[in-house]
């Protein structure tokens, strides 16, 4: 499903950071509609029944948590290809 809604090149990196675990993924989305593909992934029944064990083992930051998300969305400010 990921690949069905043009993410590619997807992984996902722990840190631990005054001792705490800090999960941080990087993707590239391919496709001309996020919010669609993503609504797409999010009625997926398999990918539910995925986060339904992921989700509760991550603890999102609160600019997340605020908007009822688990990541938080970055800025990237470098890319070299």
């Amino acid at each position: 499903m990921i690949k069905e809604c043009h993410i590619r090149n997807f992984s996902i990196h722990e840190k631990e950071i005054g001792g705490k675990k800090y999960l941080f993924a990087y993707l590239e989305y391919t496709g001309r509609d996020f919010d669609a593909d993503m609504k797409r992934m999010a009625a997926d029944p398999e990918t539910r029944r995925w986060w339904k064990h992921t989700d509760p083992c991550q603890k999102p930051l609160p600019d997340a948590a605020a908007k009822g998300k688990i990541w938080s969305e970055t800025k990237e400010v470098y890319f070299l290809p």
